[in-house]
């Protein structure tokens, strides 16, 4: 299989940006990610929860 002539888009991206930039992103993404996985298991823990109530009035 030949190689693609396109352009490496991860190494356009770091170029265009300077270091505090992309430190600046990469936080926010990882604060994005704790916030999304926390989130997900608060619900998770408040489902069950109603879930065995649930089963306990039964």
């Amino acid at each position: 299989m030949q190689p693609s002539n396109l352009p490496n888009l991860r190494r356009l991206f770091v170029e265009a940006r300077s270091e505090a930039e992309e430190s600046g992103y990469s936080r926010n993404a990882f604060y994005n990610l704790a916030l999304f996985m926390s989130s997900v298991a608060v619900f998770s823990l408040v489902a069950q929860r109603m879930s065995s109530a649930k089963a306990m009035q039964s």
